[in-house]
C-alpha cells in the first residue's frame, strides 16, 4: 500500500483552491445588482471544484471517487461559462478574463490527467 497523503496535498485541489481566490478577487469588481446571479454562480461553481476534489478524494469506492473528480471537471466548464459570460456582459475586462482562463485551463489538463491515472490505478488493480 502506497503512502497517504491528505487531499490538501494534491496539486489538483491546491490549484483549485488557487482558483477560488482568483474568482474571489474578480467577483470584488462586479455590480451589486448581481449579488444574487452572476456573482452567486461564480462563487459556488468555483467553491464545487476543489470541495469535490476532497469528496472524490474521501470516498470509499472506486467509482464514489470518480463521479465526485467529474462533478469537480463539470464545475470547472460551468465557472468558464459563467466567465465569459460575465465577460460578453461587459462586466470584466479581456486582460481579466484572460488571467482567470489560464488557470481553468491548466486545472483542466492537470484534472484530466488526474481522472486518467485514478482510472488507471483501479485497472491494474490498486
Amino acid at each position: 500500500m502506497g503512502e497517504y497523503i491528505e487531499f490538501e496535498k494534491l496539486e489538483v485541489w491546491q490549484l483549485g483552491v488557487e482558483l477560488v481566490k482568483e474568482v474571489y478577487g474578480l467577483i470584488k469588481v462586479l455590480p451589486d445588482d448581481e449579488k444574487y446571479g452572476l456573482t452567486s454562480q461564480l462563487k459556488r461553481a468555483s467553491v464545487s471544484v476543489p470541495a469535490n476534489i476532497a469528496e472524490g478524494y474521501g470516498g470509499y469506492h472506486y467509482m464514489d471517487k470518480i463521479k465526485f473528480y467529474l462533478n469537480a471537471r463539470g464545475s470547472l466548464f460551468e465557472l468558464k461559462s459563467h466567465l465569459l459570460i460575465t465577460k460578453e456582459l461587459n462586466l470584466i475586462s479581456e486582460e481579466e478574463l484572460k488571467k482567470i482562463l489560464i488557470l481553468i485551463n491548466k486545472l483542466g489538463i492537470k484534472l484530466n490527467n488526474f481522472i486518467t491515472s485514478v482510472r488507471k490505478k483501479k485497472l491494474a488493480g490498486d
